[in-house]
């Protein structure tokens, strides 16, 4: 199976940025629809973006749209999240995930594999 490891977590006070990555391992990267969750203390797991196999589509989550950019290199197995304007709401544990379907779109049981994430802390 494939393993995604993420990374780029930390903190970051409010109105900052910060770039999450997610490494994958194998040679089938491309063959998944991919998507970033979070969760928060207290809280279930929460979409927040995905990205289709070639990077050409995204969607993203009401919260988080016009903030955060979800982006792929299929030739170096990795995912990306780009986060703007972060607020102390965003912080979370942020969890990398792949979809061999690709048919749930926000929906977490649709994905196959899962990171083990990484903490976002967004300071006010």
């Amino acid at each position: 199976q494939v393993q995604l490891v993420e990374s780029g977590g930390g903190l970051v006070q409010a109105g900052g940025s910060l770039r999450l990555s997610c490494s994958a391992s194998g040679h089938t990267f491309s063959s998944y629809v991919m998507g970033w969750f979070r969760q928060a203390p207290g809280k279930e797991r929460e979409f927040v973006a995905t990205i289709s196999r070639s990077g050409g589509s995204t969607y993203y989550a009401d919260s988080v749209r016009g903030r955060f950019t979800i982006s792929r290199d299929n030739a170096e197995n990795t995912l990306y999240l780009q986060m703007n304007a972060l607020k102390p709401e965003d912080t979370a544990v942020y969890y990398c995930a792949a979809s061999i379907s690709g048919t749930g779109r926000g929906i977490s049981g649709r994905y196959d594999y899962w990171g083990q994430g990484t903490q976002v802390t967004v300071s006010s």
